[in-house]
């Protein structure tokens, strides 16, 4: 883990959706923190709230979604009470964005060329000939052949995983502190994933970028992160560092997911399954969210929500998982 104070600290984080039939809880009371050029992977199935947590960061919750509790700190600034001009600032030249399909954050209508020298031109104090010249630089460093030539194409013009490489260019050409990538990789094959993953890693690393790294995929993690927060229906279940979490998980559901993924070193007869779904929104039982999942949950764990409690670690790097059974608080009786 990178070293210094916080870059981001997200700090008991509630994101609501009010609808006829009463509010849905998407994120509950999330806490985590990423330092300077630090990799912070955030994993969960879909619906476990990790890409809305990442919007929250950014500012991209959309209505009637909102914010209704805790706060997001940048640099130790608080942004999430921002106003919208404030926080389009803030976008870009403070904070980078990198989503699942690339044609998304592209407009089909300009040069991937010019799309990269507006974002220049509009968060840092150059003219349009350096500009120009930054932007072929980008696209220079993210590995994009005959930049000067391919700064004139359009985003047809481009295979996904080359598309792909543009948006990486277009979220760090104005040096942010902060990049939220979602799910960069999902679209693409897996010989492109391992490629864009080692670039984004090496981009970030030379810039002292810090990450958050919002993925369903526990390879990706394990090449890319620092460390990881594993979510279930909208709260931090386990968080620690990458190896820890992957080889010594405390957290049932963390248990399960290591489980499920097939083993190189190991004959198994077969993986894991983790039995039932993960809750509806409207639906999030008492206590602890994966109890009726769990087959090691007590009356407690269906009783009682647990807060994640921290595990002693030599290095005194913190891991900590939301679990009665596995990493009770201090004083607490499972």
């Amino acid at each position: 883990m990178a070293g210094g104070a916080p870059l981001l600290e997200v700090r008991d984080l509630r994101v609501e959706f009010p609808t006829r039939r009463g509010t849905l809880v998407a994120v509950d009371g999330v806490s985590l923190s990423i330092a300077p050029g630090e990799v912070l992977g955030v994993v969960g199935e879909s619906g476990a709230g990790k890409s809305l947590t990442g919007a929250a960061v950014i500012g991209l919750i959309e209505p009637p979604g909102r914010i209704a509790g805790g706060q997001v700190l940048l640099a130790g600034r608080r942004i999430d009470d921002l106003p919208a001009e404030a926080m389009r600032r803030v976008r870009g030249k403070e904070i980078g964005a990198i989503f699942q399909d690339p044609l998304t954050s592209l407009d089909p209508l300009f040069t991937v060329g010019d799309q990269i020298v507006e974002t220049i031109r509009t968060h840092l104090p150059v003219g349009d000939a350096e500009a120009r010249r930054m932007a072929v630089d980008w696209l220079k460093a993210v590995g994009i052949p005959s930049p000067e030539a391919r700064a004139a194409q359009y985003p047809h013009h481009f295979s996904g995983g080359m598309r792909q490489r543009v948006v990486i260019a277009l979220a760090l050409c104005a040096n942010p502190k902060l990049v939220i990538a979602d799910e960069p990789t999902t679209a693409l094959d897996v010989s492109i994933q391992a490629q864009i993953i080692a670039l984004l890693k090496r981009i970030c690393r030379e810039h002292g970028t810090a990450v958050m790294l919002v993925t369903h995929d526990m390879g990706v993690i394990a090449e890319t992160a620092d460390r990881v927060a594993v979510m279930y229906a909208g709260r931090i279940a386990e968080i620690g560092p990458v190896a820890d979490v992957i080889k010594r998980p405390r957290h049932p559901y963390t248990v399960g997911l290591m489980g499920a993924i097939p083993s190189s070193t190991r004959r198994l007869e077969r993986l894991t399954q983790i039995d039932g779904a993960m809750p509806r929104l409207n639906a999030i039982p008492p206590g602890c969210a994966f109890a009726p999942r769990c087959p090691e949950a007590v009356e407690r764990c269906r009783r009682d929500r647990p807060g994640p409690a921290e595990i002693a670690r030599l290095d005194g790097v913190p891991h900590a998982a939301a679990c009665w059974v596995h990493a009770p608080p201090a004083g607490a009786a499972a």
